[in-house]
């Protein structure tokens, strides 16, 4: 989504993990490389950029990838939350790692990311990892019932000086963006939009966590024209494994979002994103502050 302040962010790898090679704009833009003591150091990317700093999606996905390669990792990513504490500023950054404890089965991780020579923190995170088995499965709720992908065009969305945009194919089921301050106002704040990786990539876990942040803020739907916003806190609950994404390729999901409620200055977002034959791949909360 369009953060404004305080967020606006080899060999073959494993399934799930993101490809460090380099050949994708988004596997430049999460690339990370380990320093001696144990922590990660980035790079912004350009082709995330947001209207203040890197787009919030690009940036947890970047704290995800440091704990997908990290050496110590113990299964598949559960959850993650991600705090923006202030804007990422173009640039390098490092982003600390520690693991708080190892189960049988889980395990707990706390992040930051970090800039400047006094480390100023940007960010703090924690993540919950885990040994997946084979267990009752018992879905309640539903993908919604829409037209294929390919039924509608790509919105072509030009928002001067944010080119992450650009890295997405979306495709509006309903609830398209609208900045004209004369459109009608929406009592619904729901959004249905199938998308995928611009150009096409394999969906994996990082990417996955990305694409939970790409939906604009609520708070455009049912206020038209800009409004400032941003994410202050966001959680993606990640409901398949690498294993199960493998499966997706380079197939569009369906996200679908909606706030709950606007109050004095913020609001609440959850989405879920819906794979190829229905599969739930995650969901997301995230609090959002708005300004008029």
């Amino acid at each position: 989504m369009p953060d404004a302040p305080p967020s606006l962010f080899a060999a073959s790898p494993a399934a799930g993990t993101a490809d460090n090679s380099g050949s994708h704009p988004f596997d430049r833009a999460i690339r990370l490389t380990p320093l001696p003591d144990g922590n990660w150091r980035g790079h912004t990317s350009a082709d995330y950029r947001n209207m203040v700093g890197p787009y919030g999606g690009i940036t947890a996905a970047t704290v995800l990838n440091a704990i997908l390669q990290h050496p110590a990792r113990l299964g598949d990513p559960v959850a993650l939350t991600v705090n923006y504490a202030g804007p990422v500023q173009d640039g390098e950054f490092t982003i600390e790692v520690e693991i708080l404890r190892t189960n049988r089965a889980t395990q707990h991780w706390t992040l930051r990311l970090v800039q400047g020579p006094d480390r100023t923190p940007a960010l703090s995170a924690t993540a919950v990892t885990a040994l997946r088995r084979p267990a009752w499965s018992g879905p309640e709720l539903g993908m919604p019932v829409v037209p294929p992908a390919d039924s509608f065009p790509r919105e072509q969305i030009d928002l001067a000086g944010v080119p992450w945009t650009a890295r997405y194919d979306m495709r509006f089921v309903r609830g398209a963006l609208s900045l004209d301050p004369e459109s009608a106002a929406s009592d619904n704040s729901c959004t249905e939009v199938w998308m995928r990786d611009e150009p096409p990539r394999p969906i994996d876990l990082a990417s996955l966590c990305s694409m939970c942040d790409g939906f604009f803020p609520r708070i455009f739907l049912r206020r038209p024209g800009f409004v400032p916003a941003g994410t202050v806190s966001m959680t993606v609950y990640f409901h398949a494994d690498a294993q199960t994404l493998a499966t997706q390729h380079e197939a569009p999901v369906l996200g679908v979002a909606r706030a709950q409620v606007f109050a004095q200055g913020f609001f609440d977002q959850t989405a879920q994103v819906w794979g190829q034959g229905g599969t739930l791949l995650a969901s997301s909360h995230q609090i959002v502050y708005y300004k008029e």
